[in-house]
C-alpha cells in the first residue's frame, strides 16, 4: 500500500516508520525545509512541498497513493489536503488529525475526511475507560455506517454476569467483538460466559448506545 503523510514532525514520523514496519511504501511531505531529514526515517520518500497546493500534490503524484493522512499540526493545512487528496486525485482513504477539538465537527466526508483522529478526544477516551464501570465509552466513530468503537466494564450487578454472550439480547446494530480479561483478549463465542470487570467492547450504531448500556447496567441507568 502507498501512503502519503502531509507533515514531517513527530506525529508524521512517528506513522511513517509503524507503517514502514509493516509493509507499506510511505511518502513524507512537509513545507519546511528543517523538517526534511530523511535520516530519521530512512526508508521513507520525502518531499519538499505545501500539501494545500495543488501543484504539490500532482508532484507527489497523489493519484497512485491509497491512503493520504493529513498530520500537519495545522487545522486548516489537514482539512485542505484531505479535500484535495479526495476530489482531485480520487484517493479512496484520507485520514486527518484534528489538533483542536473545537474543530471536530469541520472534519467530516463535506471536507473529503474519510476517518478523523482527534488526540484529545483519544486521551480523554482512555482516562474515561480506565475509571469508570457501567458506563459506555465513545472510543471511536467510523465515518461508514454511523457505527461507533465502544467500551463497557460490566459491573457486579449486571444481571447478565455468568450468562453465555448468545443468551444475550443485545440491540440491533450492536456486536460485541472483544472480552478483555485479566489482561488476555477473547475473542467471544456464543458459550462465552460474562464475569464481573470484563471490559467489553463492541461497534454499535449511535442510536443504539444508551439501549445497550440499560441492559448490561440497569442499575446505572434505569433499564
Amino acid at each position: 500500500m502507498r501512503v502519503a503523510i502531509a507533515g514531517a514532525g513527530a506525529v508524521g514520523r512517528s506513522i511513517a516508520r509503524e507503517l514502514i514496519t509493516n509493509g507499506h511504501q510511505v511518502l513524507l511531505i512537509d513545507k519546511k525545509p528543517s523538517a526534511i531529514r530523511p535520516e530519521r526515517v530512512p526508508d521513507a520518500e520525502w518531499l519538499l512541498a505545501d500539501s494545500c497546493e495543488l501543484s504539490s500534490l500532482e508532484e507527489a503524484q497523489l493519484d497512485r497513493c491509497d491512503v493520504v493522512i493529513a498530520a500537519t499540526g495545522d487545522d486548516k493545512a489537514n482539512l485542505v489536503t484531505s479535500l484535495l487528496a479526495k476530489t482531485e486525485f480520487g484517493v479512496p482513504r484520507t485520514v486527518g488529525r484534528v489538533n483542536h477539538p473545537n474543530n471536530e465537527w469541520l472534519f467530516s466526508e463535506a471536507w473529503g475526511v474519510d476517518v478523523n483522529v482527534s488526540t484529545p478526544r483519544i486521551m480523554s477516551a482512555l482516562v474515561e475507560e480506565a475509571v469508570t464501570i457501567g458506563d459506555l465509552v465513545r472510543l471511536f466513530t467510523f465515518r461508514q455506517g454511523n457505527a461507533n468503537l465502544v467500551e463497557l466494564t460490566l459491573p457486579e450487578d449486571s444481571p447478565y454476569v455468568g450468562k453465555p454472550a448468545g443468551l444475550i439480547p443485545f440491540p440491533e446494530n450492536c456486536a460485541l467483538v472483544t472480552i478483555l480479561r485479566d489482561g488476555q483478549v477473547y475473542v467471544p463465542s456464543q458459550d462465552q460466559p460474562l464475569e464481573s470487570g470484563d471490559e467489553l467492547l463492541f461497534v454499535v450504531s449511535a442510536d443504539k448506545e444508551e439501549e445497550l448500556e440499560r441492559l448490561l447496567a440497569p442499575s446505572l441507568h434505569g433499564g
